[in-house]
């Protein structure tokens, strides 16, 4: 069953979203990046980019020809992909295809509009009685 780790209180989602993505290149993991947000994805691959000086996390989209060989995906609703180990959601709700993954990943920020909506995400997984973790943010 996956294992679903929320990290509570992000000031910058995505620059955190780039923070969890450059740690699990390190571990290393297979990290697909999941946004119903094109746009969304788009400024996550910007960011990318510039996210440490010295090292690069290599990243691309799902449909591009080097997917199955490269550790962090970019994918949106629908796409096919090339591997199921970890999940970061980047969208409001849950993604459809979470359960296919060993663990998901959720970041709240600390809007109240995001902590509501990452309510009603924990509050259905919990209820399918998935193993949830929380963990606070640190600077």
């Amino acid at each position: 069953m996956t294992r679903i780790d929320f990290y509570r209180y992000a000031e910058d989602k995505l620059h955190f979203a780039c923070r969890l993505a450059a740690k699990a290149y390190e571990k290393p993991a297979r990290l697909v990046v999941y946004s119903p947000d094109r746009s969304v994805l788009a400024r996550f691959d910007q960011m990318l980019w510039t996210y440490q000086s010295l090292k690069f996390v290599p990243h691309c989209m799902a449909g591009a020809p080097v997917a199955a060989e490269t550790p962090v995906i970019l994918a949106t609703e629908g796409d096919t992909l090339p591997h199921h180990e970890v999940m970061l959601n980047l969208g409001d709700t849950e993604p459809k295809d979470f359960a296919t993954f060993e663990r998901l990943l959720e970041i709240v920020g600390t809007d109240e509009g995001d902590k509501a909506r990452a309510r009603e995400r924990y509050t259905f997984y919990k209820k399918r009685g998935y193993d949830i973790k929380i963990n606070e943010v640190e600077a």
